[in-house]
């Protein structure tokens, strides 16, 4: 219904709430039972086309997290929701509001199974999404993607799902006015105030950063917080976001995703303030505490399951940067002696032409304003050597360790931060879990430098292999793969890198390009 009292369409109710909540790039791969909501579609909205749908989610997952504002995605019913799952559940570890809805058979066919619908639509992406729904009726379907979309920005913030009947956007329904909620929680300010005077009387405090540092825009706050008390800042296992400058004199290094390490990197420090993420996130199976002895644990994050879990002393339920401002409001600690910077990795002459001289070469020649998405996982302790991220809101990479998500969300933080150049380090073998991303990075003529590292296997469990004794890995080896003929073959400039001395020149014309281009570097 208009302002007139004019009733409008299903479609029409939809498109002037996406339009509200700024959601007015689509991205999708279309399918029978989707056609219609694009009937007749708007000029001020844009269709961003994968041609695979867990390429279109991550594409989404990036765009997502680089506007800081949830995401419109649309699927091809029970098919593509489950060609997305695995982008689903990367989604829903790094904390990336979307709304996602997909096609369903039309009403009137449902209780004849008919071809291409989903049965129990609602349940299939489940536990991946916060919220889910099939409208009982067509004129409901707008306040669900209402609801979809607050509930997907509520922290902790994540994709929802809603499943659309392929006739439903043509009927006739009253327009929704679209609200403002807000929903940032400063955190319980006594619980604060207690976190406060124990970071003031530590004797040698450290903060751990997690992603949601920079989820939050904390970053600011937290390096303030950290000069403030000469505390040694170290960042949580696995961080899919950088929330503190790798540069800095109080940047301590990397939480290694173990028990044991985890606890001998912290020995020493009497209070340890976590921020937005896990302090005790494993990938292998350790014994022994989880904290170092005598060790105060201040946890602030806004996932309640996470501080369930956490061997944190206190939890406070927050938004890292409300919460971390307020511990800037309290008294001034005493004055502390600023912590020894670790020893500086030594330079790298490419003599052995490895991960290491790559990732030190992009550091090097890279432009002062790039952002990195990542997705190598064997080389992602190289990377925290050679390339330190330096820029607020400058790194992006998969929570889950899920594969097939770095190409595509580099494209989709490329479509969010226009103007900016976007470098994607990936593995041979992630790559080729997305490498049709490509085409839609040339459609749109994005300035994404793809660096492929290409040493022919998964090295990663080659690595996990030694952890578990293995002399074999079976399956991991990934010989003639040609990325340079994809990439050229989707429309993208290609090169490949066998040498070091062919490495820099590479390098400096794919940063300096204003399209896409790719680097294949074949590594020892």
């Amino acid at each position: 219904m208009r302002s007139d009292g004019t009733m409008v369409t299903v479609r029409e109710a939809t498109l002037a709430l996406l339009r509200a909540h700024r959601m007015t790039t689509i991205f999708g791969n279309p399918g029978s039972t989707e056609l219609p909501m694009f009937r007749d579609f708007p000029d001020d909205f844009s269709y961003v086309l994968g041609l695979q749908e867990s390429v279109v989610l991550a594409m989404a997952d990036g765009y997502a997290q680089a506007t800081r504002n949830a995401a419109f995605v649309n699927l091809h019913s029970s098919a593509g929701v489950g060609h997305a799952l695995g982008s689903l559940f990367t989604a829903h570890k790094n904390q990336t509001p979307l709304v996602v809805t997909a096609g369903q058979q039309a009403r009137s066919i449902l209780p004849y199974d008919p071809f291409l619908f989903a049965e129990r639509a609602t349940e299939f992406p489940r536990p991946f999404v916060k919220w889910a729904c099939e409208p009982a009726r067509a004129e409901d379907v707008p306040a669900a993607i209402a609801r979809a979309y607050h509930v997907a920005m509520e922290a902790p913030c994540g994709p929802t799902f809603v499943s659309v009947p392929v006739d439903d956007w043509d009927r006739m329904c009253a327009s929704i006015a679209p609200r403002a909620i807000a929903s940032r929680n400063p955190g319980d300010p006594a619980a604060l105030r207690e976190a406060a005077e124990t970071l003031a009387a530590a004797r040698r405090p450290a903060i751990v950063v997690g992603a949601g540092v920079a989820r939050d825009d904390a970053w600011h706050e937290v390096v303030a917080l950290a000069e403030r008390h000469a505390a040694q800042v170290w960042v949580s296992p696995m961080s899919a976001r950088c929330g503190f400058p790798e540069d800095h004199p109080l940047f301590a290094g990397f939480l290694t995703a173990a028990r044991e390490p985890i606890v001998a990197s912290l020995d020493g420090h009497d209070v340890i303030l976590v921020l937005g993420g896990p302090m005790s996130l494993y990938h292998v199976e350790g014994f022994g505490p989880h904290v170092p002895e005598g060790a105060r644990i201040v946890q602030i994050a806004d996932n309640h399951g996470m501080l369930a879990w956490n061997p944190a002393s206190t939890g406070i339920v927050a938004d890292t940067k409300l919460a971390v401002a307020t511990l800037l409001d309290a008294t001034a600690p005493p004055v502390r002696p600023t912590p020894a910077m670790p020893a500086r990795k030594p330079d790298l002459d490419g003599r052995v032409f490895d991960d290491r001289y790559l990732l030190q070469q992009i550091a090097r020649l890279r432009p002062a304003d790039a952002i990195i998405v990542e997705e190598a996982p064997s080389s992602r302790g190289p990377m925290h050597d050679y390339l330190p991220i330096t820029r607020e809101n400058g790194f992006y990479t998969c929570a889950s360790g899920g594969l097939g998500h770095g190409l595509p969300a580099a494209i989709g933080v490329a479509l969010g931060r226009p103007g900016e150049k976007v470098i994607a380090f990936l593995g041979d073998g992630s790559s080729m879990y997305a490498i049709q991303g490509l085409w839609t990075a040339a459609q749109l003529r994005l300035p994404v430098s793809f660096v492929i590292a290409n040493n022919h296997r998964y090295e990663a469990l080659h690595h996990f292999g030694r952890h578990f004794g293995l002399q074999d890995m079976v399956g991991t080896n990934l010989p003639a793969i040609d990325f340079c003929a994809l990439a050229q073959g989707q429309g993208i400039p290609a090169t490949k890198v066998a040498a070091a001395g062919d490495l820099d020149a590479a390098l400096t014309a794919s940063f300096t390009a204003t399209g896409p281009t790719l680097i294949e570097v074949v590594i020892d």
